[in-house]
């Protein structure tokens, strides 16, 4: 497998570990959604915005989209789960759009990222790429751990696409259009 290979399918597993982990929090009891909880972020709606701003900024750069910084400034978050829940499966959805338009030569391709007061630093698409997977991880174990103290049971998110998840969860990979 190559790295374009992987990337791609850390795209569809992004969109899979969304779906699963967004099927919980859209079970949440009222108040529980945007109740304070000891984490980063102060609550699970707070968590789950700050992931699709930062998609969305990384978004940009990837696309050269001119916004920059701005694309998070500019973000305008979701006060109710399902309006979240929809955009981020939205974003998904052009993010493995994205990484299925790339070349393998692209991957090496530098982009301006905004860093603001530190300047426009141009970095490679691959480690991009590789970056918004791991913040949106980082932020998913988050919500996990706070769903934790609600009503909804934290689901299974290590799974990836790999031939015994696919069979386990078939309902699921067929709902999504995901290809192992």
């Amino acid at each position: 497998m190559t790295l374009l290979e992987h990337l791609r399918r850390m795209a569809r597993n992004n969109l899979w570990s969304n779906d699963r982990l967004y099927r919980a929090v859209l079970a949440l009891q009222p108040g529980e959604f945007e109740a304070g909880r000891v984490s980063f972020f102060p609550s699970i709606r707070e968590t789950l915005n700050h992931i699709l701003a930062v998609d969305h900024l990384y978004l940009d750069f990837l696309t050269d989209g001119g916004l920059g910084a701005a694309a998070y400034d500019t973000f305008v978050p979701f006060d109710d789960a399902a309006s979240l829940a929809a955009a981020q499966a939205d974003f998904d959805h052009r993010l493995i759009a994205f990484c299925d338009g790339l070349l393998e030569v692209d991957l090496d391709r530098r982009v301006i990222t905004d860093r603001r007061e530190d300047g426009k630093i141009p970095e490679r698409i691959g480690d991009i790429l590789a970056h918004v997977f791991l913040h949106d991880i980082h932020h998913r174990g988050q919500v996990h751990a706070m769903l934790s103290g609600t009503s909804v049971p934290p689901p299974q998110l290590d799974e990836f696409l790999l031939d015994y998840d696919i069979k386990l969860r078939r309902d699921e990979v067929e709902r999504l259009g995901l290809e192992s």
